[in-house]
């Protein structure tokens, strides 16, 4: 015998519901699926993870620059969405950022090694690297082409590094092959320890020697040790490439291509222009070019309460007194203003020379301004200057550091020592603003001091010239006796 069952209405109505409810999801599923890539675009910001280093991002005058930094906000101006910067101070907060999906990808200057590449994904190569062999340039020293010419030399690297793993292997075939690794130093006082005799070689990535080798002139790249690895940003893996698919149309761009030739030579190929002190021509440019721009230094100096000598020292220091100047990162003019700087000191033309020499000295005086008033001249002043060059963030950061050092944080020849530690990883690691190139400011000031002792010379070599028709030589000596005075003279009205 056969039992039906005759469905219930509130069961059937329930089942109905239940369906629609169901298949209306799947519709609302497919209109709202969207990718990684739609999803940075619907929010409209890309938040990349780097690190702070000279390789990646850091801060100049204020103002954020770096290899990194430049080609990421490319790449979300490519998206057309804003770039959110996350600013790591070592690799594991890097990659936690990443791992915890708080970054969309990394920037940081980071090889392709077998550990990354088991765990994460590689976007597009943009640049390859291998440890190079450093060296001094010195007499009877000739640079060395070989591994056995490294043999029994004084050889130092950084502990926990992969240039152990390079030379481990060398040594394999050349036994002879010896050297020492260092715990609690970084790269920059390796470079130090071979510029100062007391290493023959050491191992350093190419690039970053790049970026410091102005402030070792005397230090050279013998040869590659190893095979070259590429050098990629990273994301997480996932089934959604749509983030890497559209990295790899950017960096197949012409436009691309060409920015990072350009952030290759801004970043890794340029020469110190701190370096440059040339009294001919500084002589010359006094009679070319000072002589239109004296009436804006005296204005901006009657405004200022500076002795117009200085903001003319300042100026050249800068620009070379060309109004047309233009630095790799975008300052520009006389007085080599960025964009933010101008904008406080209500410059509206950083290239019109009566504006950028007034606004040069207005901002001088607001970094003057900032400097304890117990500071006595002429350190104070010089003070203010390094806060131009460098910014005054890290100007603090080194009387800080000078501090806990155990020397005076308000005397300008013990903060000066100080100051090229900021370009140290273990130093700037801990340090609020970070890194920044701190040989600059050294070199700023004492360059600014000299081509003032020049001006002053010269103007009493004029005031000689036109009462006794005869011009005295310009010697070291005098030059002394010159710095002497112009200390004394100017500190009064700085």
């Amino acid at each position: 015998m056969l039992f039906t069952t005759k469905p219930h209405p509130l069961r059937e109505l329930i089942l109905f519901v239940s369906v629609v409810i169901f298949m209306f999801s799947l519709v609302m599923i497919s209109l709202r699926s969207s990718t990684q890539l739609d999803y940075i675009r619907d929010q409209g910001i890309l938040r990349v993870a780097t690190i702070n280093n000279p390789m990646t991002y850091y801060l100049e005058r204020g103002e954020a620059v770096g290899f990194e930094y430049e080609l990421t906000k490319a790449f979300a101006q490519h998206l057309g969405v804003e770039l959110e910067l996350y600013v790591s101070k070592d690799l594991n907060e890097l990659f936690s950022l990443l791992n915890q999906r708080s970054a969309h990808f990394i920037a940081a200057n980071l090889l392709n090694t077998d550990q990354r590449l088991n765990q994460l994904i590689p976007g597009p190569t943009y640049r390859e690297s291998a440890p190079s062999v450093i060296y001094r340039t010195r007499q009877g020293f000739k640079a060395p082409k070989s591994i056995e010419q490294l043999y029994g030399k004084a050889i130092a690297i950084l502990a926990n590094s992969s240039y152990a793993d390079i030379l481990e292997q060398i040594q394999l075939e050349h036994t002879e092959l010896t050297w020492e690794e260092r715990e609690n130093q970084d790269m920059i006082d390796l470079l130090r320890s071979v510029h100062n005799n007391e290493l023959d070689f050491t191992l350093i990535d190419s690039y970053f020697f790049n970026t410091q080798r102005s402030f070792f002139p005397g230090l050279r790249k013998a040869f590659v040790l190893g095979d070259t690895k590429p050098i990629s940003w990273f994301l997480t893996k996932s089934n959604d490439t749509s983030l890497l698919k559209e990295m790899h149309r950017f960096f197949a761009l012409e436009e691309t291509q060409t920015l990072i030739e350009t952030l290759e030579a801004r970043y890794f190929s340029q020469e110190n222009p701190l370096n440059f002190f040339d009294t001919l021509s500084f002589r010359k440019h006094l009679e070319e070019r000072l002589v239109p721009l004296e009436p804006y230094f005296k204005n901006a100096a009657n405004e200022t309460g500076f002795a117009w000598e200085l903001l003319a020292a300042l100026g050249y220091q800068e620009s070379h007194w060309n109004p047309d100047a233009v630095s790799a990162t975008g300052v520009r003019g006389i007085m080599m203003l960025t964009h933010a700087a101008a904008s406080e000191v209500d410059v509206e033309d950083r290239t019109d020379p009566e504006q950028s020499i007034m606004g040069g000295a207005r901002y001088l005086h607001q970094m003057k301004r900032r400097i304890p008033d117990r500071i006595p001249e002429p350190d104070h002043t010089w003070f203010a200057l390094a806060a131009y060059n460098i910014g005054y963030g890290h100007l603090l950061d080194a009387r800080r550091l000078t501090q806990q050092k155990g020397k005076n944080p308000d005397r300008w020849e013990d903060v000066r020592l100080h100051l090229p530690l900021l370009a140290q990883e273990r130093y700037y690691s801990q340090l609020r603003h970070g890194y920044a190139r701190g040989h600059e400011p050294v070199q700023y000031v004492d360059n600014i001091i000299k081509y003032m002792d020049i001006l002053q010379w010269e103007l009493q070599s004029n005031s000689i010239l036109e009462q006794f028709g005869t011009l005295p030589p310009l010697s070291e000596d005098s030059l002394q006796d010159i710095s002497e005075r112009v200390l004394r003279n100017f500190a009064p009205s700085l």
